[in-house]
């Protein structure tokens, strides 16, 4: 997944540009369209497509499907070493999962009692806030000191906010309620979702609801209060439960949901569609067709999708690639789109996975932490699969799998730490948080550099240009994580919609 490299799991383009292949050019009888990009996003866009009657062709670089969703075991259990749950407030993942058969593999939290700590004690997570911006400063006794609750209702008294066209999220909350607020609870929620700085982290990207609310309210309470009375406060891309609100949030997937990548992938095959593994593509050209196709992007127009050892003819094409990666195949045909993606920045993270002897354990809450970053810990959170999800226990009743996570933006250096550095750095702050004593049985870490994009002031803004540029061009489309959330849902919305406007261009 680095950028440095041919493409992997995302698809992402190879530095090196071999010379290409003379053009296959097949008989076409319907509309073909190219998909770059094996991760979640690349592989709904093919189903969509595929569903929709068009033959499609997924190319992947790498040696496996999925991106970021990656089933694994550790002593025996099968575990995630990816993303571990999906947004249930939100349809296209679970719709997803049903498609493809999963449906009654579909599993809610066992528990989903977390815990911040903060300041050297686990402190139940606080109700009553929407992305950690609270609609009372008492729902936050405890984790606040006394004189950041009274600062909290402070914001009562300010003279209202402008936000403008964007704010970042961090700075707003801190000048309305305090940063105590802001470090020990909205920092810490977010950086679960984007590995970012709340400080950053744009509020019209990240918590959409609430700024449109903030927008119309005098103050930031009232705005937060007119949130959850709406009912809608979960953000496009993150974790339910982080608001505070009731119902059900997260459903996970049995066996995993690294599992819904191949379970989408049979799909697409016996949809007629083709999955090449091994097969980054390294350019896209548009072409005037020399022979009729079944259906064009635009009259004489198609596409030259160039691998290493294949260059295929579409109708259309859906890149569904890192920022980084797309930058450099749309240079040419769409360079305004190239320099905007080119600039997108990313953070980076490590996944430590530690396996135990359950009889070893005693006492360990709920289903994890956060941590604040203000207390100066390596870890940024640790989830307890075992009493989270129902289906490592049912598989490995003996073993007691937690993970904790390492690496916020801007701090690369601890996500290339060694392994053993890793495992350790996370049994000394797991210990101090919850008295773990105990050696693990087995341990693995999972890097993702590069793995999350980052969405700072202005990020929606940058999707708007990008797509006005990228729209201005037949028979091409974006998806992925960088354009409406880093979630799961999320990127399959933003495939739906790829393959959707794709499909109609090339009926018409």
């Amino acid at each position: 997944m680095n950028a440095d490299t041919t493409a992997g799991a995302s698809g992402q383009a190879s530095r090196r540009t071999p010379a290409a292949p003379a053009a296959q050019a097949a008989p076409a009888t319907r509309a073909h369209v190219v998909v770059v990009g094996g991760g979640i996003a690349g592989l709904a866009a093919a189903h969509r497509l595929t569903s929709a009657g068009v033959r499609v062709t997924l190319l992947e670089g790498g040696d496996r499907l999925g991106g970021k969703l990656l089933a694994g075991e550790i002593a025996g259990a099968p575990v995630d070493l990816g993303a571990e749950s999906l947004l249930a407030r939100r349809p296209e993942a679970v719709a997803l999962a049903g498609a493809v058969g999963l449906g009654d593999r579909l599993q809610a939290p066992a528990t989903t009692t977390a815990s911040v700590w903060s300041r050297g004690t686990l402190i139940p997570m606080p109700k009553g806030h929407v992305m950690g911006v609270p609609a009372d400063g008492e729902a936050l006794v405890g984790l606040l000191s006394e004189q950041g609750v009274r600062r909290v209702g402070q914001d009562r008294e300010l003279p209202p906010t402008d936000i403008g066209d964007d704010i970042a999220i961090g700075a707003y909350v801190a000048e309305r309620m305090g940063h105590e607020v802001v470090d020990r609870l909205v920092e810490p929620l977010l950086g679960g979702v984007y590995a970012g700085d709340a400080y950053r982290i744009s509020l019209r990207a990240a918590v959409p609801k609430l700024f449109d609310a903030a927008r119309v309210h005098r103050t930031l309470t009232a705005a937060v209060r007119a949130v959850q009375q709406a009912g809608a406060a979960t953000p496009a891309d993150a974790a339910g439960a982080a608001t505070g609100l009731g119902g059900p949030a997260f459903m996970g997937i049995e066996g995993g949901i690294g599992t819904l990548p191949g379970a989408v992938a049979d799909a697409i095959r016996t949809a007629g569609g083709e999955i090449l593994n091994h097969a980054p593509v390294i350019a896209l050209r548009r072409v005037v067709a020399t022979h009729g196709p079944g259906a064009a992007a635009a009259p004489g127009t198609r596409w030259q999708v160039v691998t290493p050892g294949r260059t295929l003819l579409a109708d259309g094409v859906v890149v569904a690639a890192p920022a980084w990666s797309a930058a450099e195949l749309l240079a040419d045909e769409v360079p305004a789109a190239s320099a905007e993606l080119g600039a997108v920045e990313y953070a980076s993270m490590a996944l430590v996975t530690l396996a135990f002897r359950r009889s070893d354990l005693h006492g360990l809450p709920g289903s994890g932490f956060l941590v604040p970053p203000v207390d100066g810990h390596t870890i940024k959170a640790s989830t307890f699969s075992s009493q989270k999800w129902r289906w490592v226990t049912d598989a490995a009743p003996d073993l007691f799998v937690l993970r904790t996570s390492v690496g916020r933006y801007g701090e690369e250096e601890q996500v290339h730490r060694d392994d053993a550095d890793l495992v350790e750095v996370s049994l000394k702050d797991l210990g101090a948080a919850t008295g773990l004593t105990v050696r693990p049985v087995a341990t693995t870490v999972t890097r993702w550099i590069d793995g999350l994009p980052q969405y700072p002031v202005g990020h929606l803004a940058r999707v708007s240009r990008i797509r006005a540029a990228v729209a201005a061009v037949p028979g091409l489309r974006l998806a992925g994580a960088v354009y409406d959330g880093v979630g799961i849902p999320a990127c399959i919305a933003s495939a739906t919609r790829a393959a959707d406007e794709i499909a109609r261009e090339i009926a018409g």
